[in-house]
């Protein structure tokens, strides 16, 4: 294993991943990930905990989106309005 590959594995499992704060949180990280990804530099294991992680974010992101879609629902009566509609 290459001094590089072993900090970054050191560096991986220190920073144990956290539950998203906030949807800006969890883009943020989904983005850095993503973006580390693919620049495929990563070693097999820390790009399958990556995929891991990156697939709870996007869960999360999905969930927040869904849970304001239905609080939009509710203010507009059910009915979702195109944005600039009155």
């Amino acid at each position: 294993m290459t001094r590089s590959s072993t900090s970054a594995k050191a560096a991986s499992k220190d920073a144990a991943p956290t539950v998203a704060t906030s949807y800006e949180h969890a883009l943020g990280e989904l983005e850095r990930l993503v973006a580390v990804m693919e620049a495929g530099q990563l070693p097999l294991d820390q790009l399958l905990e990556s995929y891991q992680r990156g697939a709870e974010l996007l869960g999360f992101c999905r969930s927040r989106l869904q849970a304001v879609e239905q609080q939009v629902k509710v203010l507009e009566g059910e009915e979702l309005k195109q944005w600039g509609e009155s």
